[in-house]
């Protein structure tokens, strides 16, 4: 479908917008060119401002709506247009979980040259507070009288003057604001750059990256801070081994797995899933796909702190977590004892590399959890493993796709099924799991 063009002048441009790019963009077509229009929906006629031109696409501006989607809602965050953390806020949540299958499927099809034999129905779950992990920016901004602390703007490399969000857990949503005011009689208000939330069940902490060491004073500061939020400060001075808590007893950051009650401990840098709720329907909806064994030997593949490998191993015979960062492995050895689980073994190994021993073994289930980047160099493995069943959990629908094409195409596995999650409601990004069966 193209685009109509209904008037163009030199200051604006009214058109219609046809589709959703991958990121929540709205497509159109000015003279000619592809336009993608943020805040914009499909079947809406909008009044653009062309910012630049460039050879094959046009920058633009949304000035106005004039015939409004019946999709469209009033976004409940009065941030939302010019924070960049959120980019569907405007669409229906309905219409936004239909959109992300539509990317997983779209991506499928056009990347990978496959379709799945069934698209299951999407995991969802709260839209509102559910971000248990985040990195916000802290600067501070002369002209404002200030320091912000949020995420970057959508168009811009500047900070969101914000004072809450509302996708952040509670009560990590009302940061902006306090570590704002807290940071105006701080010394180190211009030497702080950003601020990383994490949150378990019971206990949460913020990690402050200050560029000078705090005086006695800073310390104070941050310590009224935690009491006011109920939470644990720490500093980072350097690199990932310098984070430390102000005080020597914080509160140890863990999440529960249902039915088994696995309790998953992690520090604030770790990598964990953003949210909670899904992170539990997501581990769930594996495990049952995987219709494990007792008698199975399963390879779990950028393992992380076990979140999938001991559920596992409640369920089969033998379980091997590999993970590229080493602290993570360590942290999943003391998870899997403190679970008193004896039949999960953790090995640290870079993923990107194809010469590992585990690689050569037979496996009777694989899964896969990915970064972006995908998992080219155990797909590329499968034939020696040759699993009967692969679950891939990807949070990326283009490496994802790449991957089921090698999978189906060359190595002649089936896409069983597919399930997208919305692990991030309100933004563009969706996770998806995919089941692949090993053919006779």
């Amino acid at each position: 479908m193209v685009a109509r063009i209904s008037r163009v002048t030199e200051e604006s441009v009214t058109t219609d917008i046809v589709d959703l790019s991958h990121d929540g963009r709205g497509v159109g077509e000015v003279a000619g060119k592809t336009v993608f229009v943020p805040g914009a929906l499909p079947s809406e006629r909008v009044l653009l401002k062309m910012r630049k031109r460039r050879r094959r696409q046009a920058d633009i501006e949304l000035l106005e709506v004039i015939e409004p989607s019946a999709t469209r809602i009033e976004p409940a965050c009065p941030y939302f247009g010019t924070c960049g953390g959120c980019a569907l806020q405007h669409l229906d949540y309905p219409s936004q979980v239909e959109f992300k299958q539509q990317v997983v499927a779209e991506a499928l099809s056009r990347i990978g040259k496959v379709e799945p034999e069934r698209f299951e129905p999407s995991v969802t779950g709260n839209q509102w507070n559910y971000r248990r992990r985040a990195r916000l920016g802290v600067k501070y901004v002369e002209a404002k009288g200030r320091v912000l602390v949020g995420f970057r703007e959508r168009s811009a490399p500047f900070l969101t003057n914000m004072l809450a969000c509302r996708i952040l857990v509670q009560p990590m949503d009302r940061l902006p604001e306090l570590l704002s005011n807290a940071l105006a009689d701080s010394k180190l208000k211009q030497r702080i750059p950003q601020a990383e939330i994490a949150a378990g069940d019971d206990a949460a902490a913020v990690v402050l990256r200050v560029l000078d060491p705090p005086g006695p004073a800073d310390i104070e500061i941050f310590r009224a801070l935690g009491d006011q939020l109920d939470i644990d400060i720490y500093l980072q001075t350097g690199g990932p081994d310098t984070v430390k808590a102000i005080d020597d007893s914080p509160r140890q950051l863990a999440y529960q797995l249902e039915p088994d009650g696995l309790r998953i401990e992690f520090e604030p840098g770790d990598f964990i899933q953003i949210n909670a709720e899904i992170n539990q329907a997501m581990v769930t909806a594996a495990l049952e796909a995987a219709e494990l064994e007792a008698t199975d030997r399963v390879l779990d593949l950028y393992c992380g702190l076990g979140n999938f490998s001991l559920p596992i191993a409640k369920r089969a015979g033998q379980v091997l977590g590999v993970e590229g960062a080493a602290p993570l492995v360590a942290r999943a050895v003391a998870n899997a004892t403190r679970n008193g689980i004896d039949n999960a073994g953790f090995v640290a190994a870079d993923l990107e590399q194809t010469d590992w021993p585990f690689f050569r073994e037979d496996w009777d289930v694989v899964f896969l959890d990915p970064a972006r980047a995908g998992a080219e160099a155990a797909v590329a493995a499968m034939p020696t493993m040759r699993p009967r069943r692969i679950v891939y959990v990807s949070c990326h629908p283009g490496t994802l796709a790449r991957d089921a094409g090698e999978l189906v195409h060359r190595h002649g596995y089936t896409l069983t099924s597919v399930r997208a999650l919305d692990m991030f409601p309100h933004t563009h990004h969706v996770e998806a799991i995919a089941v692949f069966d090993r053919g006779d």
